[in-house]
């Protein structure tokens, strides 16, 4: 995730019009900010929650109250006023599984996603957040649900012959990326001056950039990137890659968080979701949102929460 950033969103092919979406991967920025002003509530309220009574407590009152962050395809209201993306649909099965028939989501800003759960405002985040050693401080993750190379678009031909971030530097090429998206951290870390970056509203803005011409690359996810570019004629989209970050290649995963005390429900979570990764059921529930094998994975909270 992103050092600051998205942890940033994306999505399938985002038809124009659709309902903005704020950086899914997109780090800690917003949290970090609102979090001290969530600090004393937040702590107040999880004092009032026995650690292991979540998922009784969730049972008895048969909803659970789910945190996103109107980001396509991670969590988002449709145009016909319904809640949908892959973590809320992934969501609705693995809850009522647990006995929890209903599920109510709380929409808010991206930023506000962590200090909302812990401040109670909701139960669970259910927005494709990206695990990261910041945001393992302050919550707790089931495993990811998925995994995200990053993609850049570029004009058709890719001119430039820009397929890494590294690439963007030495062709002192005009980047952008979207509000907070973990992308920002990744071009600077490659030598990029942050700035240059042009920062655009999503991905969609970042299309219409390249097309145009007021850049030469916009990068973002590759699931994202991948659709967005689908029915353009002036713009392409590269190879998925990992970006390098301190020479080593970085690797985001999503997953759904939870309030420190909650581990009992966290665990009952994952017990699921691990059946669903080994069924392939995980994937059939993502892939309606654009996610591909290419996108599945074994990796652990654990382990993204060491780097």
């Amino acid at each position: 995730m992103a050092p600051t950033r998205r942890d940033q969103q994306e999505r399938r092919g985002v038809p124009r019009g659709e309902p903005r979406h704020v950086g899914r991967r997109t780090l800690l920025t917003g949290a970090a900010a609102l979090g001290a002003a969530a600090a004393v509530g937040g702590a107040a309220g999880c004092s009032r929650v026995q650690e292991g009574d979540a998922l009784a407590r969730l049972r008895s009152q048969g909803t659970v109250r789910l945190g996103i962050a109107g980001e396509i395809p991670f969590g988002y209201i449709g145009t016909d006023g319904e809640f949908t993306g892959e973590a809320p649909e992934l969501a609705k099965v693995i809850f009522k599984r647990l006995g929890i028939d209903s599920v109510q989501p709380v929409a808010t800003e991206f930023g506000s996603l962590i200090p909302g759960l812990n401040s109670q405002q909701f139960d669970v985040v259910s927005a494709g957040m990206y695990i990261n050693k910041e945001r393992c401080q302050q919550v707790i993750f089931s495993d990811p649900e998925y995994q995200m190379l990053d993609a850049f678009i570029v004009r058709k031909g890719n001119p430039k012959n820009l397929h890494s971030y590294e690439d963007v530097v030495k062709a002192k090429a005009k980047f952008a990326t979207g509000t907070g998206y973990a992308e920002i951290d990744y071009a600077v870390s490659a030598g990029y001056p942050e700035k240059d970056i042009v920062i655009l509203q999503d991905q969609v803005a970042g299309l219409n950039a390249v097309e145009s011409g007021r850049v030469d690359v916009f990068a973002g996810t590759a699931l994202t990137t991948r659709e967005v570019v689908k029915k353009s004629r002036k713009a392409e989209v590269t190879a998925p890659f990992a970006p390098i970050v301190d020479g080593k290649k970085k690797i985001d995963g999503g997953g759904f968080a939870f309030r420190p005390v909650d581990t009992e429900l966290r665990d009952a979570f994952n017990r699921e979701i691990h059946k669903m990764k080994a069924s392939g059921e995980l994937l059939r529930i993502l892939r309606p949102f654009g996610f591909t094998e290419k996108e599945m994975t074994t990796m652990t909270a654990k382990e993204l929460c060491a780097v």
